[in-house]
């Protein structure tokens, strides 16, 4: 899979909710893409931990889990080091497959937290605040200042983690794709325990719809991953 699949498996779960619960669906997504944000920080900071690795914010953008699928297909950068790191996206994939696929009005929501949750579990004092509005939501682009300054030092370990590292440290889209549906899916069942099975198999029919079934298959192999 890739990442047009993580990005629709989201949206439809955002759909469905929203359309079957108003206000509570979104706050239901809402809580389950913290819990996904989290989840990937944690993971981030155990590994950089593994690896004998500070938890900084150096090693947090080290650490990311996705590249792009091709070259070309993201725009993202620096913005400055100092007083605070500021970093920038001004094309994203994510965006482009909503838009795609005509459904930005609910894929967006991914967007509200995902970046500030991920370095929440990562834990290293960045904070990830946005300072424009994100394109998803009519921005020319995404910009994130992290609160901190970027060192000289930490920048050049940060290029030289990344070589080292490779693609070790990342995850493919099915895994981020299973992720996704796993704790969104989760959060939707605790608050309607009553109708998420409905809202759920609505969120599947119409990704299965779209892409087939066996992406679904690849997906129900994670469900006792720990993530």
């Amino acid at each position: 899979m890739k990442i047009e699949n993580q990005a629709m498996m989201f949206a439809f779960l955002s759909r469905a909710a929203i359309q079957a619960k108003g206000e509570e669906g979104r706050a239901a997504i809402q809580t389950g893409m913290k819990r996904y944000g989290r989840e990937r920080g944690v993971r981030m900071a155990a590994r950089a931990r593994a690896n004998g690795d500070p938890v900084d914010l150096w090693t947090d953008q080290a650490y990311g889990e996705w590249k792009p699928d091709y070259p070309g297909q993201m725009e993202f950068g620096t913005l400055r080091n100092e007083p605070t790191f500021r970093t920038y996206i001004s094309k994203c994939a994510w965006c482009e497959a909503w838009k795609k696929n005509d459904i930005l009005e609910y894929g967006r929501e991914y967007c509200v937290n995902v970046d500030a949750a991920v370095y929440e579990g990562f834990g290293c004092g960045a904070v990830c605040t946005p300072v424009t509005t994100a394109m998803s939501w009519g921005g020319e682009r995404c910009e994130f200042d992290w609160g901190k300054p970027l060192s000289e030092e930490d920048a050049a370990k940060l290029t030289a983690k990344k070589a080292e590292l490779g693609d070790s440290a990342m995850r493919d889209f099915d895994y981020h794709t299973a992720h996704i549906y796993y704790s969104v899916s989760d959060e939707i069942r605790k608050a309607f325990p009553e109708e998420a099975e409905s809202i759920i198999k609505k969120a599947v029919d119409d990704y299965t719809q779209r892409y087939g079934s066996e992406d679904m298959k690849i997906i129900a192999e994670y469900a006792d991953e720990s993530f």
